[in-house]
């Protein structure tokens, strides 16, 4: 997707939209079409020291412009109280991101003076913590560039303060600093420049979108000096900013880009976006990104997007590895949820996380065929989990002995993916029997027993039909409503909850069906009437009283609308299976699907290029909202596309 001048120069459109570099290891760079940091996330090398956790965003942004024979011209934009100065946006004819962000400057002519155009690209160096910020001119010019420090964690804010040591040590071509002891060394390095000390604390730069979710957005940015270079026309220089101690010549600089550039070649569309959420963790080892910017790993959001992100893509062996990764920490029947930011033990907090493994898992095995992961990884580990949810394990989870069905939930914890919770108040608690939950766990079973099965082990592979047979004539029987047409949403101590939401949508879309095709058509008519928008599945019907239109405000604000009313992406997927599970693959059907698909990748909603975010408001425009650039919307719609198609 590309901006032309009219775009970028709307600084309300230019500086919404927004753009994304990862380099495989939890690292990111993240900022705006207009070049204004709005976020407290948005910087130019935001670090994961130990990766993917544990990020520090060092390098904020660059002060760059340029001197040419009319004047001194700004490239850079930045906000403060009651002002945007310097309006670099302003000079901008163009912006894309292919093969990465791309900004396209004319500075004006003055008298006989020509024009000047400048181009302004910029990269992360993948497996490394390294921005390379590169520029061209068609004259020559004086550019001049002063890099703004942080030196934080990405999740706060930081003031000017007399603990960030200023010593800046110089080198051949550029500078070091080390501002703080438990952060890394700094070096910003322009091949053919001179540097000028002249050390500046910026008061009061502003972060509006933090000021749109209700939270303090205002800092303060170190400046220790300007790197100057000459630019001759037509030929491209480059900054580096780098926590690693490689030389770093301009020859190597302009290889590593066109290497940077053919690797990101060989993917297109949702592919390059699927890209973004792969990294290695400190062991080497494959994990997924939830989102970007504030998300690290989860177990739900892995489960639930590595089909599409990687087996529909071929990538098998990092499916392997993650799915025995989480394996190997399962503890009392559950992988983990959740890895903390800041280390420390792993949260298991979810009810599904691990049934969500099995759907990943049987698409794994059956991309694969890889029968030593079934009998010597995967099967040892579901038949402990089985048990567990047999015999009850954490928060309440357990079969319930009278129908079969999974009941879950303790005061206070909420365990499915409708997990938003404001202190110790739990907006959806869904406590009792989930219908998605159920379903899933059903699910299961019959995977169960057919992997029992296939091994061998005939006890095992019995007490699992029995079991899932049984929980399919409960599920049949409890959550049916012929009333409303459609599914309860959960089963509870108080009776059936009749809210309209789109878990029913998940549990017609699963392998195993637990409900006639009339039924589910009659699912998806009440999900189409109700949920669905062009940009995915509302989380509860409008004519709710509980519904919630907008996700907007302070934390409260947004974590009360999250699950009551506003749209997911991902949801499209799982409506996606359900329908061409109840309509077929009529040439009708096929073209109704993929024109959801295409609503949704069309670039009209995106808020990140090339990738889909996390929410949009339920009511229209459906404005989005929460993490720009979200794993689970990008494999599910990756993995529809697939069975629309008729891939594996």
């Amino acid at each position: 997707m590309s901006i032309l001048e009219s775009g970028c120069q709307d600084f309300e459109l230019a500086s919404r939209l927004e753009w994304l570099e990862t380099n495989g290891l939890g690292s990111f760079a993240m900022g705006t079409c207009a070049g204004v940091n709005t976020r407290r996330y948005h910087g130019l090398l935001v670090a994961s020291l130990r990766p993917p956790v544990d990020r520090r965003l060092l390098l904020a942004r660059l002060e760059d412009r340029v001197e040419t024979g009319t004047g001194i011209y700004d490239l850079s934009t930045c906000q403060y109280p009651g002002t945007i100065a310097p309006a670099g946006f302003k000079l901008l004819t163009g912006f894309d991101c292919d093969p990465f962000p791309h900004w396209r400057f004319r500075v004006p002519a003055i008298g006989e003076e020509p024009s000047v155009a400048v181009q302004k690209e910029l990269f992360l160096v993948s497996g490394q913590n390294s921005v390379i910020v590169r520029y061209r001119a068609s004259d020559d010019v004086k550019l001049r560039v002063r890099p703004m420090l942080a030196f934080r964690d990405y999740h706060s804010l930081g003031q000017a303060n007399g603990q960030f040591c200023r010593d800046v040590s110089l080198l051949s071509d550029g500078i070091a600093m080390s501002p703080y002891e438990e952060m890394p060394r700094l070096r910003m390095i322009a091949p053919g420049s001179s540097f000028e000390a002249n050390a500046i604390w910026y008061y009061n730069v502003e972060y509006l979108r933090e000021l749109d979710r209700g939270l303090d957005f205002r800092e303060d940015l170190y400046s220790p000096g300007v790197l100057t270079l000459e630019l001759k026309a037509g030929e491209w220089s480059s900054f580096l900013a780098t926590t690693g101690n490689e030389d770093w010549s301009a020859f190597r600089l302009n290889a590593t880009r066109e290497s940077e550039a053919l690797r990101r070649v060989r993917y297109n569309g949702l592919e390059r976006a699927a890209e973004q959420f792969l990294v290695e963790d400190s062991f080497l080892r494959p994990t997924i990104i939830a989102g970007y910017p504030w998300f690290t790993d989860w177990g739900r959001d892995t489960m639930i997007a590595l089909p599409g992100l990687l087996i529909c893509r071929g990538q098998l062996l990092k499916a392997r590895e993650i799915l025995e990764n989480y394996l190997s920490y399962l503890k009392q029947g559950l992988i983990p949820n959740r890895f903390p930011d800041g280390g420390g033990s792993p949260e298991y907090n979810t009810v599904d996380a691990t049934l969500w493994m099995f759907l990943a898992a049987n698409a794994y095995l059956k991309a694969s065929g890889d029968g030593i992961f079934l009998s010597k990884i995967l099967y040892p580990a579901v038949k402990q989990i089985i048990e567990w949810h047999w015999r009850g394990t954490f928060f309440g989870i357990r079969a319930d002995p009278s129908d079969g069905l999974l009941v879950s939930g303790e005061p206070g914890v909420q365990l499915t993916w409708m997990d938003a919770k404001v202190d110790d108040y739990v907006v959806t608690p869904r406590h009792g029997k989930p219908v998605e939950i159920n379903a899933l766990w059903i699910n299961a079973l019959y995977l169960t027993a057919g992997w029992a099965r296939d091994l061998g082990d005939s006890d095992f592979a019995t007490k699992c039909m029995v079991a899932a047979d049984r929980g399919r004539s409960s599920f049949a029987e409890k959550f049916w409503s012929p009333q409303l047409g459609c599914l309860y949403d959960v089963i509870g101590p108080g009776g059936p909850d009749a809210s309209v939401r789109p878990n029913q949508v998940i549990a017609c879309s699963l392998p195993f069906a637990l409900l006639t095709v009339e039924q589910t058509r009659s699912v998806l008519a009440v999900a189409e009437r109700e949920l669905l928008t062009p940009f995915g599945l509302r989380t509860l019907a409008p004519t709710d009283q509980q519904y919630r239109g907008r996700y907007e405000g302070s934390p409260y604000m947004r974590d009360a609308s999250y699950h009551q009313g506003t749209v997911w992406p991902w949801l499209l997927g799982p409506y996606v299976k359900a329908y061409l599970k109840a309509y077929g693959r009529t040439p009708e059907c096929l073209e109704y699907c993929r024109k959801l698909i295409e609503r949704l990748t069309d670039g009209e909603s995106e808020q990140c290029f090339g990738s889909i975010g996390e929410v949009f408001d339920g009511d229209a425009p459906h404005r989005p909202g929460g993490a720009p650039a979200q794993a689970w919307s990008v494999g599910q719609l990756i993995e529809a596309s697939a069975a629309i198609e008729g891939l594996p």
